[in-house]
């Protein structure tokens, strides 16, 4: 059976889907000792993903250092509180690491707030955004890939909530590990989609622009 893509998922099939959230086990990581064995684990894993999370900022000129690193195998995702542990040397090891596959969502963005923190080296590293152009899919966020690829929604309602809080709520900690592992799931299904070439990606239509008679009159008159 061929497997049916979109170039562009329709946003407002999403609230329909059955919500998708992390199946597995999350670790809170609040410590430098708790970290070097997250670590340690995390590099025995063949495939890793990974995510960032920052407060947000409702006033102008304000800003925020990332306070979450979520980084998760198939089955356990640790959350990493940078606000409280800093990027000890361990984290660091983890994100020079070039032996494990760690795939991501817009890295650039979550690089780029991670060296606010410190220097590092990027080591192995993939973000979904360069691959899903090869299938012709042009959305770039993760709740719409999830969508095209598995008819499932992934939850953005605590992407905007304290990621400083001093306790992380349950609703947080599932929507962190359900980020990271998400990037994993995709990644696999679209690697399983290139090797068997068994999909078919459609184009959907452009609704047509609605122009307005004060606009139409506007052009006549130009002409």
């Amino acid at each position: 059976m061929i497997t049916t893509l979109y170039n562009k998922f329709d946003k407002k099939k999403i609230s329909t889907l059955p919500r998708v959230i992390f199946p597995g086990k999350i670790v809170v990581v609040l410590t430098e000792s708790e970290a070097e064995k997250a670590v340690d684990y995390l590099l025995s894993a063949d495939i890793l993903g990974i995510d960032s999370e920052t407060r947000p900022v409702f006033c102008k000129g304000k800003h925020h250092k990332v306070a979450l690193l979520q980084v998760s195998t198939h089955d356990v995702c640790f959350l990493f509180r940078l606000n409280l542990i800093g990027m000890p040397p361990c984290i660091i090891r983890l994100l020079e690491d070039t032996t494990v596959t760690k795939v991501g969502l817009s890295l650039h963005d979550d690089f780029m707030m991670l060296h606010k923190r410190t220097d590092f080296t990027t080591g192995k590293f993939i973000d979904l955004q360069n691959i899903v152009q090869e299938f012709g899919i042009e959305d770039l966020s993760l709740q719409k890939l999830y969508a095209n690829l598995f008819h499932e929604r992934i939850t953005k309602r605590e992407q905007l909530s304290n990621w400083e809080a001093p306790i992380l709520s349950d609703k947080q900690k599932l929507y962190a590990a359900t980020d990271a592992w998400a990037c994993i799931q995709i990644y696999e299904r679209l690697r399983a989609l290139r090797s068997t070439n068994n999909y078919e990606t459609i184009k959907v239509a452009e609704p047509e622009k609605v122009v307005s008679r004060q606009s139409e009159n506007s052009e006549s008159t130009d002409k």
